[in-house]
């Protein structure tokens, strides 16, 4: 669908330790893809052929950008190339130029105006009608995306003019401001929030809610494999219970229940 986070990603310079990690922490079966000058590992939730997130590594020339190991969450569009022209001729950043993964979908990597930085992809239409895919909200699959922004407000436009998002619930966060969640269509599947000094990541930033089956027991695993829990379960509004971890090559990521 367009405007819905379709894919997601990991850029890590240890491919094997995070495979183990991820693998581990929730269930996902690895299947490495050789695409020529390295491999592209895709992390499925068993029973589903057709990955729900992929691995990758971080290249040399990556780290001379200045590039981190990090989780990024991919965009549906139709039409790679323009939604790039686009976002630079609105204010925002092109990264990475709309370029061809043969077979699979285009893609580029763009950044908003206040310099998040996500992907766009094209997918090829008829392999995803053919694949299956876990219930929306189910233990390995990514549950929520969510952008902490420079200025939630102030960007708002930007992205509901690209992809065509609408406000849903918003939730007032007393000192840290509003809350405000969106939706693709009828599907809410993000908020997004002004980002405050003190949370751990020091920029604007997407950031991505793989759903575990309880939180307590998933965020203890996390420090057993070797990981951190930078934010301790806690409650969200609507019943969820979420955390804020990072995996032990570097990577922030967040884990959400429905049960403590």
């Amino acid at each position: 669908m367009r405007g819905a986070f379709i894919w997601h990603e990991l850029i890590t310079p240890d491919t094997s330790a995070a495979k183990a990690f991820y693998a581990t922490l929730l269930g996902w079966e690895p299947s490495p893809i050789n695409m020529g000058h390295y491999t592209y590992t895709t992390m499925a939730v068993p029973g589903f052929p057709f990955g729900v997130a992929g691995i990758m590594g971080l290249t040399d020339e990556m780290k001379g950008w200045g590039v981190r190991p990090h989780w990024t969450g991919y965009i549906e569009v139709d039409d790679v190339d323009a939604m790039a022209w686009d976002f630079e001729a609105e204010g925002g950043v092109i990264c990475r130029p709309p370029a061809d993964i043969p077979g699979v979908a285009r893609f580029a990597v763009v950044a908003d105006p206040q310099g998040a930085i996500v992907c766009i992809m094209a997918p090829d239409k008829e392999d995803r009608q053919s694949a299956t895919w876990p219930d929306p909200g189910s233990p390995g699959t990514v549950g929520w995306n969510e952008l902490m922004a420079g200025d939630w407000a102030a960007v708002w436009d930007f992205y509901a003019a690209r992809f065509g998002w609408e406000k849903d619930m918003a939730v007032d966060m007393d000192a840290m401001g509003i809350y405000q969640t969106f939706k693709c269509g009828n599907q809410a599947i993000g908020g997004m929030m002004t980002r405050q000094p003190d949370m751990p990541i020091p920029m604007t930033h997407w950031a991505y809610y793989f759903v575990v089956p309880a939180i307590d027991a998933a965020a203890d695993k996390v420090k057993a494999l070797g990981g951190q829990v930078l934010m301790e379960p806690h409650p969200v509004p609507g019943g969820a219970w979420i955390a804020a971890c990072q995996d032990p090559q570097g990577a922030y990521f967040n884990l959400t229940a429905q049960s403590r």
